[in-house]
């Protein structure tokens, strides 16, 4: 928060995504595959343990008499928490969190201290899975509404 004239603060959302995306790469994934089965395949696949973090899931508030919409983030972290993934679900009920990619059906976000390095070797095994159509790195500064990705 920045503090504006006459004592009022402003979020800054700019150092907000700085801060939330340091240290991050993004996988975009096309799959369709449902997210329970595809968690289950990349925690087989990898030996990880994606596990869906239910206060974590994305809220799009609904206008007037529509409901507000629910995107279910899964998460790993490593047990000595040098590593963090996020698995956002990016459609639910004909909705999607990021409209400008609406190719791509999950985004994997890698935290890590070599996150592009982490990415491109994920990638690489990413496309040898049958249930996997599609898997290419993102840049936040691609995505119009990354700011829905903020936790």
């Amino acid at each position: 928060m920045v503090m504006a004239a006459a004592g009022k603060y402003i979020l800054d959302v700019e150092a907000m995504q700085n801060d939330f995306f340091a240290d991050s790469a993004l996988i975009g994934i096309g799959s369709a595959s449902p997210a329970y089965q595809f968690c289950w395949m990349l925690n087989k696949q990898f030996d990880i343990n994606f596990v869906r973090e239910p206060e974590m899931d994305v809220k799009i508030p609904g206008k007037k008499d529509v409901a507000d919409t629910y995107f279910p983030v899964y998460q790993y972290v490593f047990p000595t928490g040098s590593y963090t993934y996020l698995l956002y679900n990016l459609k639910t009920n004909n909705k999607s969190l990021l409209p400008e990619v609406k190719q791509l059906d999950y985004l994997w976000m890698i935290q890590s201290s070599t996150p592009a390095k982490d990415a491109a070797t994920f990638i690489k095994y990413l496309r040898h899975i049958p249930q996997v159509l599609l898997a290419q790195i993102l840049e936040p500064g691609q995505l119009k509404n990354v700011d829905n990705l903020l936790l």
